[in-house]
């Protein structure tokens, strides 16, 4: 079979190629847990149970891994020193080489409180609202905040895209909405 390459075919493999693996990323050598990607529960149920556990334990970080999406991204939200907001986009790589330390030395648990689900489709747009524990033992948290996560349904499983997060603070106090037995949020 004689196949001419001609412009509109290399466009249409270069943008099917984009679609199958963006630039920069490499498929994930991970052995992934069905039942971690079988629902939107379970992939939050696994993202924050792969994350939390006490000061001394080893997180098991190719579980972690196997929950995103190749092209995925972690984007934690804070001030900066003048007071300004600022986002930082990380790969869930980059994320395990900068957290795993502190929450491997300091434990770490985070729980979530309330939850607020949107879906169209092979989307989902979730508002898990969290609280985080040094111990579980502990009685009150030490942070809390809202976990904006974006999942994907490749008609097998479910991807994390994005998780993009925002702790509370005094002067941006999480809205009654999103805390248990808010106006359109419910408990997990």
């Amino acid at each position: 079979m004689n196949f001419l390459l001609r412009p509109r075919h290399i466009i249409a493999l270069a943008l099917g190629a984009a679609l199958v693996l963006p630039p920069g990323a490499s498929a994930q050598n991970t052995t992934v847990r069905p039942a971690d990607v079988a629902s939107i529960d379970a992939i939050l149920t696994a993202v924050y149970d792969v994350i939390s556990g006490p000061a001394g334990q080893a997180r098991d970080w190719d579980r972690f891994r196997g929950l995103f999406h190749p092209a995925a991204r972690l984007i934690p939200t804070g001030r900066t020193a003048e007071g300004g907001r600022v986002a930082r986009a990380m790969t869930p790589d980059e994320y395990v080489t900068r957290s795993a330390p502190l929450l491997e030395r300091d434990g770490f648990f985070e729980t979530e409180i309330a939850r607020r689900t949107e879906q169209y489709g092979s989307i989902a747009h979730v508002f898990s609202t969290y609280e985080s524990r040094r111990t579980l033992q502990d009685e009150k948290p030490f942070m809390r905040g809202i976990n904006s996560f974006q999942l994907f349904h490749d008609g097998q499983r479910w991807w994390v895209v994005t998780i993009y997060w925002e702790g509370e603070s005094p002067d941006r106090p999480i809205p009654a909405q999103y805390l248990p037995g808010g106006r359109g949020g419910m408990n997990p």
